[in-house]
């Protein structure tokens, strides 16, 4: 298969997975978990299954000055990242998180620009405006975006959150011809692991295991190997093939898959606004990926 294809094909599952992610995580807070709980859970449960899977399929060694640039990316991509997103959606509304998410592209284009002199060209303006604006109507159609003094500290965070992703995948690009995705990934989440340690261990503590039902291990069981493990790992498969910006793209696409869900599901109804935002992420793939 064509290299560009394989990378289209890893970042579109990948935000499918994340798509799906947001009605299944959604059962796990805030009754069994707290936030820095399932961050806790999220993050040590994929280090061991990385490490691992590098131990068993991999063992593949490290530079050191390569292992300081990912120590740099575990803490833009995994401790800010994780943290800044569930403490931000905390104290804010979904619909003002899932916004404010789509500057993350513009900001992957302009990082892209200044720190590994990516090209900004007409056809991926056109492509993450196109995209921005599909996903802005598929998720105002849903609720009311605000901007009052009560959401403005979930709203800041949120948007570090952002700005950290993008971050995080522009620095992580030159890495990803160096090395094979799971050893990055494993040193990637060893070290986003000692970040997040000393904040979420004491939530991790308090949780009462004893009464969580099986629906909700199954949960969890998903947003550790699907989510984090496959999710992370098929973002950075795909920066491999495809710009950074390409890969930051497809974040269009999770309010897309999450209303597709929740038709599957007969929770919503297929309406003018939903075609129209489809047609207009679909055409935004169609220009960012244009030679």
């Amino acid at each position: 298969m064509n290299k560009n294809y394989q990378g289209q094909i890893s970042v579109f599952i990948a935000n499918l997975i994340y798509g799906l992610n947001y009605i299944i995580a959604k059962e796990l807070m805030p009754y069994y978990f707290s936030p820095r709980a399932v961050i806790f859970c999220r993050v040590s449960g994929a280090m061991v299954l990385f490490w691992l899977f590098h131990i068993l399929f991999v063992r593949e060694s490290v530079s050191k000055k390569d292992l300081l640039r990912l120590a740099f990316c575990a803490f833009w991509g995994i401790a800010v990242n994780q943290i800044m997103f569930f403490e931000g959606l905390n104290l804010t509304t979904p619909i003002n998180s899932s916004i404010i998410m789509t500057v993350n592209p513009v900001l992957v284009l302009i990082f892209s620009y200044f720190i590994i002199k990516e090209k900004i060209t007409l056809k991926k303006i056109i492509g993450i405006s196109l995209g921005a604006t599909g996903a802005i109507i598929l998720i105002l159609n849903i609720g009311d975006f605000s901007l009052t003094s009560k959401t403005f500290t979930g709203n800041l965070f949120i948007l570090i959150n952002a700005a950290s992703f993008a971050l995080y995948l522009v620095l992580l690009k030159p890495l990803t011809s160096k090395y094979k995705t799971a050893t990055i990934m494993k040193w990637i989440f060893i070290f986003g692991f000692c970040y997040i340690f000393p904040i979420c261990i004491k939530n991790f503590i308090d949780v009462k295991w004893e009464i969580i039902p099986v629906n909700i291990w199954l949960s969890l069981l998903y947003v550790i190997i699907g989510a984090t493990f496959f999710g992370y790992l098929l973002y950075n498969w795909a920066l491999k093939f495809i710009s950074a910006s390409a890969t930051s793209f497809y974040i269009y696409f999770q309010p897309f898959f999450a209303a597709l869900f929740a038709l599957m599901l007969g929770k919503d109804t297929l309406d003018i606004i939903k075609i129209i935002s489809a047609i207009l992420i679909f055409s935004g793939v169609y220009f960012i990926n244009k030679k």
